[in-house]
C-alpha cells in the first residue's frame, strides 16, 4: 500500500499543506502547472501586530509574457526579498516563545537563499520544514514522471507511475475531480479534511488558523505536531 500527494508548491505554507505531506509516503510537487497570479505560490500570510500581512515574493515581469507559463518557469524579480522577508519575519516573531530555537534555521534559509526560479525557492523552505517538522516523506517533482493530458487523468496516471494504491486529495478538489476514473483503476480517493484544528498560544489575538507553518512553529516549537493532524510515529 503506498499513499501518496500531488500539490503544486507554495511559499512558506500553512500547516495544513505539511499535514498532507506527514499524511503520505510520497509528495510529488506539480509544477508544470500554470503560474496563476495572487495565489499562494509566491505568498503567505503571517500574523504581526498590526494584522495579518503578505510576504510576497516578486515575480520578474516578463514572466506574465505567456498565459501558458509553468510555475517551473517563473523567475523571481527581486534578489533582496529574502532580507526583506527575514526582517519582517524577526520584528513580527522575536518575542515569540519558541523563536530563539529556530532563529538560526530561518535565517539560514533565508539570508543564503540565491534561488532564480520560484518554484526552487519554495522547493528549499519545504525541505527545511519538514525537517523541523519531523516529516520523512519522500519529495519528488512531476517532471520526473512522463505524465499524459486531462485533468483527472494525469493525476491518476501519477498515481500509477509512483505505484500508489491511494491518492490524498484537498478538498477544493472536489470541484473537478472524477471519483469513478480512480475507482475504475483500483485507486482509492481521500479528501483531506481541514477542519477541527486546535488553537494554540499565538501572538496578537484574536486567533487566525489560516497563516504560514511559521507561526506554528515560532509558538508551539516542538510541540508543533501537536497542533497538526498526520504525524505518526513513522513520520517523526
Amino acid at each position: 500500500m503506498k499513499k501518496i500527494a500531488i500539490l503544486q508548491s507554495n511559499y512558506i505554507p500553512w500547516k495544513g499543506y505539511f499535514d498532507i505531506i506527514a499524511a503520505v509516503d510520497e509528495f510529488i510537487i506539480y509544477d508544470e502547472m500554470q503560474y496563476t497570479k495572487n495565489d499562494w505560490r509566491n505568498r503567505n500570510k503571517i500574523k504581526t501586530f498590526n494584522g495579518l500581512k503578505w510576504l510576497t515574493i516578486a515575480v520578474d515581469s516578463k514572466n506574465r509574457i505567456t498565459e501558458k507559463l509553468r510555475i517551473c518557469d517563473v523567475k523571481i524579480a527581486n534578489k533582496e526579498w529574502n532580507t526583506i522577508h527575514w526582517n519582517t519575519i524577526l520584528q513580527t516573531y522575536s518575542k515569540a516563545k519558541y523563536f530563539k530555537d529556530y532563529k538560526e534555521i530561518f535565517k539560514d534559509l533565508y539570508l543564503n537563499c540565491d534561488e532564480e526560479f520560484l518554484s526552487l525557492i519554495n522547493y528549499k523552505f519545504i525541505k527545511g520544514i519538514n525537517e523541523i517538522l519531523g516529516i520523512k516523506t519522500k519529495i519528488s517533482w512531476s517532471s520526473e514522471y512522463n505524465i499524459i493530458e486531462g485533468k483527472t487523468e494525469r493525476l491518476i496516471d501519477l498515481c500509477k507511475k509512483s505505484g500508489a494504491t491511494e491518492y490524498i486529495s484537498g478538498p477544493a478538489a472536489k470541484d473537478y475531480l472524477d471519483d469513478s476514473l480512480f475507482k475504475s483503476e483500483c485507486i482509492k480517493l481521500t479528501w483531506m479534511d481541514y477542519s477541527g484544528y486546535p488553537e494554540y498560544s499565538q501572538l496578537y489575538p484574536p486567533f487566525v488558523h489560516g497563516v504560514s507553518i511559521i507561526d506554528l512553529i515560532f509558538n508551539e516549537g516542538a510541540n508543533a505536531h501537536k497542533y497538526m493532524k498526520n504525524f505518526d510515529g513513522n513520520k517523526k
